[in-house]
């Protein structure tokens, strides 16, 4: 019992340490295969590859920087040329603009059938001069005895008008438009007195009261057509002007774009029915008891040609108000435009009863 049991522990310890060395070696094998580390050389060499690549990267940076620097005072250079080829491009489309609305103004007046001026009709045959401003004296039918007052005092008639166009570039017109009846006796009766004086400028537009702010958008229109000036310049027949002086108020603004030239103010929205100067659309301002925007008085103001034109160009969706100094405010809200309030051209009531003439302090 004893021999047989040592014999089979002795076969069963041999057998013992050949399967752990068979499974040992093997092992090794299956981990060297399916487990296979990375060489530590091939380490080392990527890392260096990328170090010398971020060095590169690094150096071609850096040079970039520099030729920026070195380049900057250049490329400010061609920044400044290009803004300015960019402004002297807008001026060139304004100015074309501006000469299509004229054209198109001139020929809508011409093809109308009404009543029109000379100067209208000469337009398209002679080249136009650049003047300083042009002045349309707002007038009705019944106006005649303030058209002569007019004639004699500030504004030049005959020889003495063409002069003053000439020299200082100063156009002087009476606006009035047609009656209801065209050709009837009133319109007759201003075309005897314009054969006389020629100091009329014809609208395409029906007179009345409550067609001003109509009447304000045709004149700018009409006037831009016949006349290339650098303002133009609206004032009632019950005003009087110091011509000389008006045209250097305007002078010292001829530099500048967009410009409203007038006796600011900002009255008072009146919604009560019957009074005059009732503004039908006073909702549109607030509440009860708001005031307008910033405008001029309608007695007598300029506008720069760019405001002129956009007048011209924009006439046919332009909002008409009531009041036609506020309907010319109105036009300029939300455009970039400079209010000079002169108040040289704020005109007082009449000191004396019954008297018509407006004085300001031009």
């Amino acid at each position: 019992m004893t021999l047989k049991s040592r014999g089979a522990s002795f076969v069963s310890q041999k057998w013992t340490l050949f399967i752990c060395l068979c499974c040992f070696c093997a092992g090794m094998l299956f981990t060297d295969r399916m487990w296979k580390v990375p060489e530590s050389k091939g380490i080392t060499r990527t890392t260096a590859m990328d170090a010398e690549k971020l060095k590169l990267v690094s150096e071609g940076c850096g040079f970039r920087t520099k030729e920026v620097r070195r380049d900057s005072k250049d490329i400010i250079g061609e920044v400044y040329k290009t803004h300015n080829a960019i402004q002297t491009l807008d001026k060139t489309i304004s100015n074309l603009e501006m000469e299509l609305a004229a054209a198109r103004a001139a020929q809508e007046s011409m093809l109308s059938g009404s009543p029109v001026s000379e100067d209208l009709k000469e337009t398209g045959s002679s080249a136009k001069i650049r003047y300083l401003m042009v002045v349309g004296v707002n007038t009705a039918f019944s106006s005649r005895k303030r058209r002569d007052s007019v004639r004699a005092t500030w504004m030049p008639q005959g020889e003495k008008r063409k002069k003053l166009e000439e020299e200082k570039g100063i156009i002087v017109r009476f606006v009035i438009g047609h009656s209801s009846t065209s050709g009837g006796i009133l319109d007759r009766a201003i075309e005897a007195e314009d054969r006389k004086h020629g100091d009329f400028l014809r609208l395409d537009h029906v007179e009345g009261y409550l067609e001003l702010s109509a009447k304000t958008k045709i004149y700018f229109a009409t006037a831009v057509a016949l006349w290339d000036a650098d303002f133009y310049v609206k004032v009632d027949d019950d005003v009087h002007v110091n011509i000389a002086t008006l045209g250097e108020t305007l002078v010292r603004h001829q530099k500048k774009p967009r410009v409203y030239v007038g006796c600011m103010k900002s009255g008072p929205v009146l919604s009560q029915k019957g009074v005059r100067y009732h503004e039908p659309e006073y909702w549109k301002f607030g509440e009860a008891g708001n005031k307008y925007f910033r405008h001029a008085t309608g007695q007598l103001y300029a506008i720069s040609k760019d405001l002129a034109t956009y007048i011209s160009i924009n006439r046919h969706v332009l909002h008409k108000y009531a009041n036609e100094d506020v309907s010319l405010g109105s036009w300029f809200i939300g455009l970039d435009v400079e209010h000079i309030d002169d108040r040289r051209l704020c005109c007082g009531t009449p000191p004396v009863e019954g008297q018509e003439e407006l004085s300001c302090s031009l």
